[in-house]
């Protein structure tokens, strides 16, 4: 099935598939993988609710004791433990959300003392001015935010869009970074994106990702406040019984009965956390 929204990682890739998101994990509802969450260490809880729902225009909820912003096709966990650092210098660089338009998104965090830092984070070719950045030969307009915890956002425009805000991309940095593209289209049998584009991607439904290289060594993602990623799972324990095939070994394998959710976790080679989850899409 096509991508629920402008997939940023497929469209700087040449790429396209479109159409608008209204609802939390929908591509997850027919799909046997999906993206299902980021999960964020977070000092304040309030401090990033302020970030993520009055800035961003996610939808909170508290479910069963977690805190929860939903946005179409992803759900933000936020777990208040002081991280150990921010995302950048990860495997996971930064996470991705589109909008309709992107200089009264950039104003508004502006005013409110975010950092707007497209040119310091922007790459070497990437043309930056009024802080809204453009690929030579590109349409796209894009930015990057620092939100609290010095988390690192890239918000991308996409002015057919006709919701607020959507979950978009994962963005994953590596010095072998065309090695973790083959391992997310093998592991989760991802869509790979066609090559020449700026960076090798690939795509489930409701993300792409985008994996670019890294000039120094990245860590893993444990403890950071990007934690781990979350992928949604139709019929985890075979899907468990497939990666233990490949030598990935999953841990705290168990039941969430408040959320009435299965869950499991893996590593992948590079140290990103991720979490594997069935259930997830019923949350509401």
């Amino acid at each position: 099935m096509k991508l629920s929204v402008v997939s940023i990682a497929l469209l700087l890739a040449g790429i396209a598939s479109a159409s608008n998101a209204s609802a939390q994990l929908l591509a997850a509802r027919d799909a046997p993988i999906a993206y299902g969450h980021h999960h964020l260490n977070v000092t304040s809880i309030a401090e990033q609710k302020k970030f993520f729902v009055d800035m961003l225009g996610g939808v909170p909820v508290t479910i069963a004791g977690r805190e929860i912003v939903k946005f179409p096709n992803a759900l933000v966990f936020l777990r208040e433990q002081k991280p150990t650092g921010g995302n950048r210098g990860t495997t996971v660089n930064h996470l991705g959300f589109t909008v309709p338009n992107l200089r009264q998104t950039l104003d508004n965090l502006k005013a409110n003392g975010y950092r707007i830092v497209t040119r310091e984070e922007g790459a070497s070719n990437l043309e930056v001015k009024d802080d809204i950045g453009n690929y030579p030969g590109r349409t796209v307009s894009l930015a990057y935010v620092l939100g609290p915890d010095d988390l690192k956002l890239e918000i991308v425009e996409n002015k057919g869009q006709t919701v607020p805000i959507v979950a978009n991309h994962v963005h994953f940095f590596g010095q072998q970074n065309e090695d973790m593209q083959a391992w997310y289209v093998k592991v989760f049998e991802a869509k790979a994106g066609a090559p020449g584009g700026l960076f090798p991607s690939a795509s489930l439904p409701g993300v792409g990702l985008a994996f670019s290289p890294s000039l120094t060594p990245v860590v893993g993602t444990q403890g950071r406040v990007v934690d781990h990623i979350g992928f949604e799972i139709h019929n985890l324990q075979e899907f468990l019984k497939k990666v233990e095939a490949m030598g990935i070994k999953p841990v705290n394998v168990r039941q969430v009965p408040e959320l009435n959710v299965s869950i499991a976790f893996i590593t992948d080679p590079w140290g990103t956390y991720i979490e594997l989850t069935e259930g997830l899409d019923k949350i509401q």
